[in-house]
């Protein structure tokens, strides 16, 4: 059976469908095709772009940018951070929680699926889309860099006061790319075990993004997972 075909928002399709037909593009198009005929590539093809179909472009308040997605069985489904029910919740992501529940007192969840939050408008993107199983990294410098670099020009250009969250040296590196004046930029290290203690732990970041919302006059975004068993 053929894997399904990738879905968009037809909110971002109408501001990205000229990305798909540039000379990048399909290269990428090709080396993926190349990939899976020798590897097995995460997420399945239907959920590379899930970030752009649980957050509308409409709908984004706030930006968490993350890497390239998880390289082990059954992880990445799409939204950077995130795993399906029933899959153990990354080291990074467990850190997350932890600096929720330190910042918020809300409890740590049973499982680590993000779609809650990004159907409030928490837009979960990497910055690479896929990766081969395994390897960390394997698919950069393959073209989604300049994907998601146009994803944050729209986003830099068409919306107002948004709050872009930039963990690590990576995500760093998007600032110069992002206007102060229209949006809120929060930085820190990374919550991977390696650097979680250098300042991503106590940053306050999940505070100061429900604050700048309410300032804004927007609903804040309720941090805390629906509470469903992992089987």
């Amino acid at each position: 059976m053929s894997e399904k075909r990738p879905q968009i928002d037809p909110s971002w399709l109408a501001v990205l469908n000229e990305e798909f037909t540039k000379p990048y593009m399909v290269e990428l198009r090709e080396f993926l095709v190349q990939e899976k005929q020798q590897h097995v590539v995460y997420p399945p093809g239907s959920e590379i772009f899930n970030a752009f179909n649980y957050t509308p472009l409409d709908d984004v308040k706030v930006v968490i940018l993350g890497q390239d997605p998880y390289h082990g069985p059954g992880q990445a489904h799409g939204l950077c951070f995130s795993v399906k029910q029933g899959v153990r919740p990354p080291p990074s992501l467990v850190n997350i929680f932890k600096e929720i529940r330190d910042e918020l007192g809300l409890p740590i969840p049973n499982h680590g699926e993000l779609t809650h939050w990004a159907k409030q408008g928490v837009l979960l993107l990497n910055t690479v889309l896929t990766v081969r199983a395994r390897q960390a990294g394997s698919h950069q410098k393959q073209g989604w860099e300049h994907f998601t670099d146009r994803v944050i020009e729209v986003l830099n250009a068409q919306k107002e006061g948004l709050v872009f969250v930039l963990w690590g040296a990576k995500a760093g590196a998007k600032r110069a790319m992002i206007d102060p004046n229209r949006h809120r930029i929060l930085s820190s290290p990374h919550p991977s075990p390696f650097s979680v203690h250098r300042g991503f732990f106590g940053n306050g970041h999940f505070k100061a993004i429900n604050d700048h919302l309410s300032e804004q006059g927007q609903a804040p975004i309720d941090w805390n997972l629906p509470g469903e068993d992992v089987a």
